[in-house]
C-alpha cells in the first residue's frame, strides 16, 4: 500500500507478536515522526540486545552474563527448581515474591504440531541438574494450554522415577471471575484442585 520502505517497515513490524496490521501501521507512522536520535538509539538498543543477550550456561533465562542473575545469588534456595517454558515466566513468578528457589528455562513447550518434541527442549540439562541430589522437589509452572499440559505430563512421568518430591502450580479460576465466562477446561481444574475448608 506505502512506497518501499515504508511498506517494508509495516510489514517487519507486523511480524511482532501480538502487532497487527493496523498496530504496524500506527508504530511506523509513529518512528517517522519521531526524533531521528531517538530512532537511532531505539535501533542500537535492538541491535545491541541480539548482539549481547544470550541464556544462562546453568538454568537457561536470557542475561548479558555467563550466568543470570538468579543463579548467581547465593541466598535462593538450591533445594526448589521451578520449570517454566520460557524466560518470561520467571519475571511472572517473581513477581509474586513466593518463591525463593532456583529455575529452569525449557525454551518451549512440546508441540507435535509445530514439530517440537521433547529432544527440542532443555529437558537433558534439567537431568543433569538433578544429578548430584542438591534439588530435594521440582515444580512444573507450564503453561495451562494443551502443549503446556503435555510437556508437564511428559516431565511428571519422567521425574517420578527419580524420587523427588513433583509437584505442579494449581490452576483454576481466576479471583474476580465470573462462572458464567470460564472455559470447560478452567473450570474442570478449579474442580480438580479444589481444597478442602471444612469437615
Amino acid at each position: 500500500m506505502y512506497d518501499g520502505v515504508i511498506q517494508d517497515l509495516i510489514d517487519e513490524l507486523g511480524q511482532l507478536p501480538g502487532i497487527g496490521p493496523k498496530s504496524a501501521q500506527r508504530i511506523a507512522f509513529h518512528l517517522l515522526d519521531a526524533d531521528p536520535d531517538d530512532v537511532k538509539r531505539f535501533a542500537a538498543v535492538m541491535v545491541e540486545v541480539k548482539s549481547k543477550v544470550h541464556f544462562c550456561e546453568v538454568c537457561g533465562n536470557v542475561t548479558v552474563d555467563v550466568q543470570c542473575r538468579i543463579c548467581t545469588d547465593a541466598r535462593r534456595d538450591d533445594s526448589i527448581i521451578c520449570v517454566v517454558e520460557e524466560s518470561k515466566d520467571i519475571i511472572a513468578i517473581e513477581r509474586t515474591r513466593e518463591f525463593r528457589g532456583r529455575y529452569h528455562v525449557l525454551g518451549g513447550a512440546i508441540s507435535p504440531i509445530a514439530g517440537i518434541g521433547p529432544d527440542q527442549l532443555r529437558i537433558r540439562e534439567l537431568l543433569g541438574r538433578l544429578q548430584d541430589g542438591t534439588v530435594t522437589e521440582v515444580i512444573i509452572a507450564t503453561d495451562p494450554n494443551l502443549e503446556g499440559e503435555a510437556t508437564a505430563t511428559y516431565l511428571i512421568r519422567m521425574l517420578s522415577t527419580l524420587g523427588l518430591k513433583v509437584s505442579k502450580l494449581a490452576s483454576g479460576l481466576p479471583v474476580g471471575a465470573d462462572l458464567e465466562y470460564a472455559d470447560e477446561l478452567t473450570l474442570g481444574r478449579a474442580f480438580e484442585g479444589r481444597t478442602s475448608i471444612a469437615g
